[in-house]
């Protein structure tokens, strides 16, 4: 007889909170890695118009590259099969995670250890950069309010230098 599998996230489910700043694991999501040289391929698979600017973001799709989207979506959403289409449609859904930094020390907790001054990244904006030496995805929904993308097997250092930062 098997035993029943239980995911258990890396970090707490329990918000962190601290004065001016609440961190805590956003819900299960689906997430895609989306790579086209012609943008016009993924539009007509998705039924949407795709954020062709680096950096911006619409409708839970960010433009990371010239050729590269980053789509959240809700959990358990299909996407239909690209056949035909000279694309790539990547389900990353298991390999990260989403932390949610809100308040009115978010930018200052993530500057703690992310090189942009993200004072000045204008709501709506996404890019991927680091947190000290952890690759991350930034995605700015409010001006208090970030959600960060990270890999499943960095988040729980992730979520502890960031829980440092923010008692200090």
């Amino acid at each position: 007889m098997s035993d029943t599998l239980i995911r258990h996230e890396p970090v707490s489910d329990v918000p962190f909170v601290a004065d001016g700043v609440r961190i805590s694991l956003a819900p299960p999501m689906q997430r895609h890695a989306l790579r086209a040289r012609n943008a016009e391929d993924l539009e007509r698979l998705l039924k949407v118009k795709l954020p062709r600017n680096i950096g911006a973001s619409e409708g839970g799709i960010m433009c990371l590259g010239p050729d590269e989207w980053y789509l959240r979506s809700e959990a358990g959403a299909a996407i239909p099969k690209g056949e035909g289409l000279h694309l790539a449609v990547t389900n990353v859904s298991e390999r990260s995670i989403c932390l949610v930094i809100e308040g009115p020390r978010a930018s200052e907790i993530l500057m703690a250890g992310c090189p942009l001054d993200l004072d000045q990244f204008a709501v709506g904006r996404a890019t991927r950069t680091i947190y000290e030496t952890v690759e991350i995805i930034i995605l700015r929904e409010a001006e208090d309010r970030f959600h960060v993308e990270v890999w499943r097997s960095f988040s729980a250092w992730l979520w502890t230098a960031m829980t440092t930062a923010a008692r200090h």
